[in-house]
């Protein structure tokens, strides 16, 4: 970072960088839950699963929306030398972060397969759908008000919480910077013609 930069990451990215592997593990850990019949039954867990997927999804989706607001209607525009991160970049530091309480959530949800199988590969996977929800909402912001956000690296903590109390403000650049789509995913490159 040259002349007094700062590093920036996307908002979205880091939301949705965690979304992935919740999700996937949860699928893996839901489908290895279902060979167990486990105390409950096949039946009654999938159910239960069923029901934490989406209550998972809501709690994961909604909250903290309000700080998101307030820091996207308060964010300045980037500086001219500040270095924006690419999207690879910031899923690496978030997975980084989080590969132990990942391997820990994965194992949880496995070992819960004995009591009620499936229940929890569904709420992990329930968790991955609600951070993918949220930041479609936070694309959706981005394309409204046609202005990206970005948050300073140096206030994400191992990589995450780009809502969090460390977070003073947002930066905000125009929609064509960085190498990601609004929302976080990757931008779609023109096809030749």
């Amino acid at each position: 970072m040259v002349r007094g930069g700062q590093g920036l990451a996307r908002v979205a990215c880091v939301v949705r960088a965690g979304a992935a592997p919740l999700w996937w593990l949860g699928v893996c850990a839901a489908g290895a839950g279902v060979l167990v019949p486990g105390l409950t039954g096949r039946r009654i867990g999938v159910l239960a699963g069923a029901v934490l997927f989406v209550l998972a999804a809501a709690l994961v989706a909604y909250p903290r929306r309000k700080r998101y607001a307030a820091l996207a209607r308060g964010a300045a525009r980037a500086a001219k030398h500040d270095v924006l991160q690419d999207r690879a970049v910031t899923v690496r530091n978030w997975r980084r972060g989080h590969r132990w309480w990942l391997l820990l959530a994965f194992l949880a949800a496995l070992g819960g397969s004995f009591a009620a199988p499936a229940a929890g590969g569904m709420l992990l996977a329930g968790c991955g759908a609600g951070l993918w929800l949220k930041a479609a909402w936070l694309g959706r912001r981005e394309r409204a008000g046609e202005a990206l956000l970005w948050v300073r690296v140096d206030w994400l903590r191992r990589g995450g919480r780009p809502a969090g109390k460390a977070v003073k403000a947002y930066r905000s650049t125009g929609v064509a910077a960085g190498d990601a789509a609004p929302g976080g995913s990757r931008r779609r490159t023109a096809a030749p013609v």
